[in-house]
Parts: structure tokens; sequence; C-alpha cells
């Protein structure tokens, strides 16, 4: 609909305001039928907002929340045609409702037009990957793809793309991203020009986007994060190895499963109970209920008093019904609404059970819930626990969510995903477009939930290497005797678990005699607890940039096209690129090296970057390289995260550049690091003057114990250094 007369008018608080004239015989600026109001606000150096707001009783109506956004307004002073932002600026073409975002210097970033008709708002798609969107959907890169946003296990491609979590966060990886904040509708990526079309004319507004520029991926995270809210830090012991069991037959063989592990002297730091109905025997009577199944948990609080003495955390499965949720746990509970629908009521029947020794909980299901609802679980089981145990960092982990949810150190688990090989190979994506938008804490079903003919141990054992590189790394899924680290060389499988599922099917009796399994899960497992201290550190910092723990090399290459575009790949956190082995049988895997120097972290071997390689692989080797520059803190060897060792940090260095890290610590438990109980300990390594530098960070101080031994290894020298936190330089 062509407006004959559409004009800026300047106003405090808003940079741009577009309207239409309504004189005599003229109408006045519509959008899908309706009389509309344009804002175009700065929020930032490089972010901008776009609303499109319907008049209603001669006002603009208010854009209503969903949760996703934290509470904050913002203002600007008074615009002109051309809103300028940093090193960019939007030139507004009113009559066409168009808005062209440029470099100061006129190269155009992106081009948007909103049409009158419909409310659909079209982009251009550009030559780069476009990233993001959240869990699920079609990988890596969203070109080429339509994406009808629908959320849960129906969403997408369940058996090998896993649940959708569908978040309206879109990265342009030429140097832009878009957070469609209103309303929900489809993606279409499939031309030149993409668009984004509402459910419905009805839906179509108000319409608000967000809208950052810069050739910065780090910052456009960060952005993304000022929108939604930064990550909170998940307790120390979230990040060691999770053991999910299903159908239990006694209060015997829960006891057994741990002590076993603490025999074998196998890391592990949690095990999970999965509900009755799931399963024929589970924690408690039926799905839904909180009470205890008797026959397996006759005496709940002695039981968890037992793990707890041998070191292990108890989470619990928890199914909702509702179909909607609304308020917090603070909230008067009234009588005359569903228990479920109010977390005040809905958390009270968590709390008996909680107060006899849980330490957290999985909460499943709530695939119909709407986007305001599914933050309202999320936050119910952040804030719920805090009740009783106000300092303790709770653990939730959710099949469900949107954006905001990282606000409540939420982990998100992809599902009831099919032990198959192209689910493992689609996963690898799946977690790096899931971390892009702004949920740090992820993983995957190690094994496929759903055991298929592929299910054999070689498909079990590639997947707990990728698991043991992912935030969550849990064993779960049917057959569940399987997920065990020696499962495999038992000769049972377990009750079989394989009925309602199209395509499950028993793994042949002769793959479970193999004595190969179990060694090779030790091998990761020690591994990912030697390097809890990076990845601490690496969590710590998604908290405060918005970065993710798993990352797409786009993020530190992005001028590396070859890098940029590769999704069978990522780094864990700064320093390391993780490979995972996706084929049957492979005996090498191609891995493109970013630009730089490498080290293979198994052999040492020194490798130019730039480049594509291939690696020889066996069985227990998953590749792992490591960035020239790093400072690679590992630990000793645990049995649980919070296990006392009184063994030296190991920093290990790699020459041939510049490099730092800053070395998290603290309680692993409490909120005592908000007040200033933390440490952090600065490193600089200098190449060229062979130099590592150590100092106290501003704002944290020396924990417990007050001195630290480090052995400081360049090579195949390592020296002792004692830190006191007094700045001390080791030379070699």
């Amino acid at each position: 609909m062509t407006i004959s007369r559409r004009h800026l008018i300047r106003a405090a608080g808003t940079a741009v305001l577009i309207r239409g004239t309504a004189a005599a015989g003229e109408k006045s600026l519509e959008i899908a039928g309706r009389e509309v109001e344009v804002q175009l606000v700065p929020v930032s150096e490089c972010t901008f907002r776009l609303s499109v707001l319907p008049i209603v009783d001669g006002k603009p109506a208010v854009v209503p929340s969903d949760g996703s956004l934290i509470e904050r307004s913002w203002r600007a002073p008074v615009g002109d045609r051309i809103l300028k932002l940093g090193a960019a600026r939007v030139r507004v073409l009113p009559d066409r409702l168009t808005f062209v975002v440029e470099t100061s210097s006129g190269d155009l970033v992106q081009r948007l037009r909103i049409d009158g008709e419909n409310g659909a708002v079209y982009f251009s798609t550009g030559s780069s990957p476009l990233l993001g969107l959240g869990e699920g959907g079609a990988q890596f890169d969203r070109r080429g793809s339509t994406d009808r946003m629908r959320s849960g296990q129906g969403g997408y491609q369940l058996r090998t793309h896993g649940g959708r979590v569908p978040i309206p966060w879109l990265i342009g990886t030429s140097g832009w991203a878009m957070f469609f904040h209103q309303p929900f509708g489809t993606f279409d990526f499939t031309g030149p020009e993409s668009s984004f079309h509402p459910a419905s004319p009805d839906t179509a507004l108000p319409l608000d986007i967000f809208v950052v520029v810069s050739r910065d991926p780090r910052t456009i995270l960060s952005e993304y994060a000022g929108l939604t809210g930064h990550p909170e830090l998940a307790p120390l012991w979230s990040f060691g190895y999770q053991q999910s069991h299903r159908t239990l037959s006694s209060r015997e063989e829960i006891l057994e499963e741990a002590r076993t592990f603490r025999e074998k002297k196998l890391p592990c730091d949690t095990m999970i109970y999965l509900g009755t109905g799931f399963c024929p025997s589970g924690w408690n009577t039926n799905n839904g209920e909180f009470q205890f199944n008797q026959n397996v948990f006759p005496d709940p609080k002695a039981i968890f008093d037992q793990l707890h003495g041998e070191h292990f955390k108890v989470v619990l499965h928890v199914v909702i019904k509702a179909p909607s949720m609304h308020g917090t746990v603070r909230d008067a509970c009234d009588p005359n609404e569903a228990v479920e629908e109010q977390p005040s009521c809905y958390w009270a029947q968590h709390r008996d059970i909680f107060s006899l020794g849980v330490d957290g909980w999985w909460p499943d299901e709530g695939d119909p819930l709407n986007i305001a609802s599914r933050l309202v679980r999320n936050r119910m089981y952040w804030e719920g626990p805090r009740l009783d145990r106000p300092n303790e960092r709770p653990f939730a982990l959710h099949r469900n969510g949107y954006a905001g949810m990282q606000r409540y150190a939420s982990f998100l688990w992809s599902g009831d995903v099919y032990s198959t090989w192209e689910t493992l190979r689609t996963h690898v994506p799946v977690a790096i477009n899931t971390g892009l938008t702004g949920i740090p804490y992820w993983g995957t079903d190690i094994g496929g939930f759903v055991p298929t003919a592929e299910f054999t141990a070689e498909l079990y054992v590639r997947w707990f290497q990728f698991g043991a590189f992912c935030p969550l790394f849990r064993s779960h899924g049917r057959n569940w005797k399987l997920r065990l680290p020696w499962g495999w060389n038992t000769g049972d499988s377990g009750i079989p678990e394989i009925n309602k599922y199209n395509g499950a099917a028993l793994p042949d009796p002769s793959e479970l005699h193999n004595a190969r399994v179990e060694p090779i899960c030790r091998k990761y497992l020690e591994l990912r607890y030697r390097m809890l201290p990076y990845l601490y550190s690496a969590a710590r910092e998604a908290t405060i940039s918005g970065l993710p723990v798993m990352r797409a090399l786009w993020l530190h290459y992005p001028d590396d096209p070859a890098a940029v575009a590769r999704g069978d790949e990522y780094l864990w956190g700064r320093d390391i690129l993780v490979a995972p082995v996706t084929e049957r049988g492979a005996a090498s895997r191609k891995i493109y090296l970013p630009r730089g120097v490498w080290y293979d972290f198994w052999s040492n071997e020194k490798q130019d970057g730039g480049r594509e390689l291939s690696r020889v692989v066996d069985l227990e080797t998953m590749p792992l390289y490591v960035r020239a520059g790093a400072i690679l803190p590992l630990g000793p060897v645990k049995q649980y995260t919070s296990e006392p060792v009184n063994q030296p940090l190991s920093l290990s260095i790699y020459p041939g550049a510049d490099g730092s890290f800053l070395l998290y610590e603290d309680d692993g438990s409490s909120f005592n690091y908000r007040k200033g109980d933390w440490m952090g300990i600065e490193m600089n390594w200098s190449d060229r003057q062979r130099r590592l530098r150590l100092g106290l960070a501003k704002g944290s101080r020396m924990l417990s114990p007050s001195r630290r031994e480090f052995a400081v290894k360049v090579g195949d020298a390592t020296k002792s250094v004692v830190f006191d936190g007094h700045s001390q330089e080791v030379r070699f």
C-alpha cells in the first residue's frame, strides 16, 4: 500500500518516528490494515531498535513483555533522517518503509523492508553463513532453509536434530545480527532476500526488532547478552560427569551403581533418576507426582545421605502437564487456580522432597508452554531452591526454554534423539548454534536416547568423547545399562526399552562383550576432570562476556571464510579446537586449522594453520588441537569435582605467539563470589621474551590455601612456581 505522504517527526526519547498524515482524502500510515507508528531508537553504539506500533486510542501501543528482555528502557536524543550508531548509520526511506544500514564509509551492511500489506520483514540474505536461531532446526548455515520456528520435540526432525528451542536471534557472519522480539513467526532464507513472516496478519503487530551492527563477533554476542541477560554461574559439580538411570530394580541396585564408580575409580559427580511412567520403575510413584516409589526408595533420606557420603549429587526427574505458567515463587498461592500454573504453588510440592537432600532437578516435557511460560518455569527452578538454600547455586536440566533462560543458569539437552551416526554428526553444529544463541550450558544424551541397529560400542565411544567436550557431560538413554562406562562388557543391556519408537532396536549381542570401552571412557573422564580449571574459567567468562563455552570458529576467526563456514568442529573456550569423529569405522579425520600455529594435544606435534589436514585416528582418539600462545591449566585427576588433591596445577604453555589466561576459582557452590570472594590469577605469556607473568586479578583475593604451586611447562622444560598473590614472572 503506497501512502502519499509519510514524514519523519523529531521527538524527545526517540530518534526517528515515521507517521503518515491524515489530511482530507488521505489515509494514515497502515500496516496489516492497522494504523501504526514506526519508531527507530538507538540502544547502544552498535544496536538499534526498530518498532512498528499499532495506534490504540490515539497512542502507540506498548510492546508486550514475554520475559526475554532485561527490564530496561532505551532513550535517545532528538534524531533525524539518518540515525548514527558509532561506526554505522541507518538511512530511513519512509515512503518505502525501508531501512538501509551502512558503515560510516557507505558500505551496505543490511537493508530491511517492511511490507505494508501483511507486516512481513524482508532483509538481505548475503553470501556469508547465517547462524544462531536456537537449538535444533536445519544445520549448520541457516541459508537455504525455511523455518517455522516450532518449539518442542515435534519441531524439526527429532531423530537426528533433537528437540527444537527456537529463538529468533539471527547472526549474519558478515557483520550484523537481529533479534525479532515481537511477534513470533516463520523465517525464509531460500533466496537472495530473506524474510520474516508473522504467524498471521492479526499477530503481525507490534513488530519489534533489535539490529546489531558490528564486524566483531564478540561485540555481537555481548550486545545480545545486554538485551536478554548474561548467564548465571552454575555450580562446579554440574560440570562433572552425570550418570542418568532409567528402570530401577531395587534399593541395592541404586547404591551398587554408585559404589562401582568409586571402586573402579571412574570420576563421577551426579546420579540422576528418572520418574515412573517414562519407565516401569523410577524414583516416584508416577510422572508428575512427588511421592517416592517404595520399591526402590523405601528410605530416601538414608539413600541420599549415603550417596552424599560417597560425594555424589542427586538429581530427580520431574514433568509438567500445565498448559501455561505465570508469576514467581514468591507470589501468593491462589487456591482457585491450577497448582502447576503457579510457581508459588507448584514449587511448594517440591520442597518436602528437596529438604531430604535433593541437589537438582530435571524438568522434562513442557513443549506446549508458550514463550513466557517456558521462562517462568526456567526461573522457578532457579529461584525456588533458593527459598530454602539462599546461598547455594541451583541446578536444573531443561528440555525447553527461550531467550533469557541463561539468566537462570538453565542447562539444556537436545531431547529424545536416536542412536545413529547421523545424529551424532548433526549435533556438532546444533551445539554451536545453541551456544551462539546465548545458551552456554548444553549437552545431549550420550549414545542417543533411542537405541537402533546402529547403536554399537564404537558409536557410544565416539559420542562419549564428544560429550566430554560439552558443558553438560551426561549419559542417558533407553537400555540404560549400556550408558554406564563399563556397560558394554557385561553381556547385559538392561531391561529392553524399544517400544513406542519406530526404528528402535537392541544392539547385537556380540557388541556386549567389548573390553575396550571402559578404558576409553576412563581416559576421557579423567581428561574432563583434569580440564575443570580451564572449563570453569570458560564458564565464568561466559557470565561476563556472553561468549559460549562451545564456540563457532567464526567467533575468533571472522576474517577466515573457511573457518566461518566450518560447522563440524568448534573451539572449547578460546584455545582448544575439538574435532569429534562422527563417521563409522573412521581411520582418519579431516580438520581445518585456522591461521596461526597449532599443537596436536595428544602428540604435541606442531602444525601450521590456515589449511585443512587429515589426522589419523584410532578408536580412543578424538582430535584436539591447542592454539599457539595458549596457557592451558590442567589439574590432577579427581573422582569428583570437590575432591581435595594435594598436587600442583600444571600450566602448559604452547609457544609460538603471545597469550593470556585468567584462571578463575571460587568455592564452586555459593554466591559468595558476588561479594568478592573469588580468586583470579592473570597469566600473560610473552613469546619473544619467553616469559610468563602471574598476578592477582583486580577485585579478587587469594583463596585457601594462600600459596598455590604451579608446574609450568614449555616444551620439555618444567619449572615449579609458588604464587602467593604477589606479581611474579617465570623465564624460560
